[in-house]
């Protein structure tokens, strides 16, 4: 059983529009970057893995990111609200993506 209440999900895509990575909300995995991401804008309770930073970790290469996409869905499968937190932010701009979508 999940206690899980949002399905967040991360695209992120190359110039052309081909997927590179997806990833997903973790409510028990953490990420070195997660961390330090988290102490570097003052919010250090948000150690676990975010959909758009566990996308980003999955990409060698991050000068081939180009977009990322993040949506959410609640646990009754209607579409909420996904902007970035500041966390996220921080590390989707260290990553040079330029464009950022959301539900």
């Amino acid at each position: 059983m999940t206690t899980q209440k949002q399905a967040i999900t991360a695209l992120v895509y190359d110039r052309r529009g081909r997927i590179l990575s997806v990833g997903r909300n973790s409510y028990h995995k953490t990420h070195p970057l997660q961390a330090q991401a988290a102490k570097a804008v003052g919010l250090e309770h948000k150690i676990y893995l975010h959909a758009e930073i566990d996308a980003l970790v999955r990409i060698k290469d991050w000068s081939r990111a180009h977009r990322i996409v993040i949506t959410r869905f609640t646990k009754n499968g209607e579409p909420a609200n996904a902007k970035p937190c500041p966390v996220c932010e921080r590390v989707i701009r260290q990553a040079g993506i330029k464009h950022v979508e959301h539900t």
